[in-house]
């Protein structure tokens, strides 16, 4: 059993597992040369044969406990046939949403698009350096998805005024996006996944009485279809008020939490195994900084099953000398 399952599964306290959110990205030099090259972003996704490289190259470098492909939460609505493209410093852009075109797509047409990250998945998984190690795979949560569907867009912090006016259409959206997640996590796991985590990065634009509708039930459903499958399911609920209420309804085998919330809050109200939390600007500060807030972290969950990782993505700028030092510290904390 490797180590995340052994603090997942078996609530080992005894353990601190590392893989960090966007490991697998821009802060690594070998990273952008490749990016250089490949200015396509959602092709870069599906070449299964750099997109492999790309996800192995922390593991080559770092000591971590895991892999997570490298892919993106917006090639479900690709998959769908919607338009997305990625602009330089402004991020994803979405085209218009034909609700009756994506009601008329099959799980072929779907898988057809989105085949090559679940080939990428299977060279990953079965690559030696993963001994002993997992291989994450992820999907957005209904309700992310069902934003940048429809505000076509990052909402940054509001989304369009008339978002909720079209109620029918919203269910609608919503039940595809559900539909097609389960194809995408299946997908993934019959390829190599052996741990799923769902992302909600927008769950903290909701009000409390919104919750229920559209962050709570429909990723209950995706949890309890992951369970179904015998693999471990991370929820990350980003910016939500109430990590505890989520988690008594939501049910995850474990959560990420954010850098916003209070680690010793979380550890009293929390029963699961918690994942995450270190602000990453964290990184971009010095070593003794850099140990201390690392120290704050496994002191408050060293009774708890916990697995080191970061409240959001490992930033652009961050030197990976100091990802190296972080890891280190997780690793010789007793």
């Amino acid at each position: 059993m490797s180590p995340i399952e052994k603090v997942i599964i078996n609530k080992d306290v005894n353990i601190n597992p590392i893989w960090i959110m966007r490991q697998a990205g821009r802060y690594l030099p070998e990273f952008r040369k490749i990016r250089e090259k490949n200015t396509d972003f959602i092709k870069l996704c599906l070449d299964q044969d750099l997109s492999t490289e790309i996800t192995l190259q922390p593991l080559k470098r770092f000591n971590l406990d895991a892999a997570i492909i490298f892919s993106d939460i917006l090639m479900l609505p690709y998959g769908l046939g919607q338009k997305v493209e990625f602009k330089k410093n402004f991020g994803p852009i979405l085209g218009e949403l034909d609700i009756n075109r994506i009601s008329k797509i099959d799980e072929v047409d779907f898988v057809e698009k989105t085949h090559r990250i679940y080939k990428a998945i299977k060279k990953v998984s079965s690559d030696p350096i993963l001994n002993n190690k997992n291989t994450i795979g992820f999907v957005g949560a209904p309700w992310t998805l069902l934003v940048y569907m429809i505000n076509r867009q990052s909402p940054k912090k509001k989304l369009k005024n008339n978002f909720f006016e079209d109620d029918f259409l919203i269910n609608r959206i919503l039940l595809i996006i559900e539909k097609f997640l389960k194809i995408h996590i299946k997908n993934q796991i019959d390829n190599g996944a052996n741990i799923i985590q769902i992302f909600d990065s927008w769950a903290g634009l909701l009000e409390e009485k919104d919750l229920p509708n559209y962050v709570y039930t429909p990723t209950l459903n995706l949890v309890n279809y992951v369970k179904s499958l015998k693999i471990p399911v991370i929820c990350f609920p980003r910016n939500i008020k109430n990590y505890k209420e989520f988690c008594e309804i939501v049910n995850p085998d474990a959560v990420n939490i954010d850098y916003n919330v209070d680690p010793k809050e979380i550890v009293k109200s929390l029963k699961i195994p918690v994942q995450g939390g270190l602000d990453p600007k964290i990184l971009l500060t010095d070593k003794e900084g850099l140990k201390n807030e690392t120290l704050k972290y496994l002191e408050i969950f060293k009774d708890h099953p916990y697995i080191f990782n970061l409240g959001h993505g490992v930033l652009p700028e961050t030197n990976p000398d100091m990802v190296n030092s972080l890891i280190q510290i997780v690793k010789e904390f007793k």
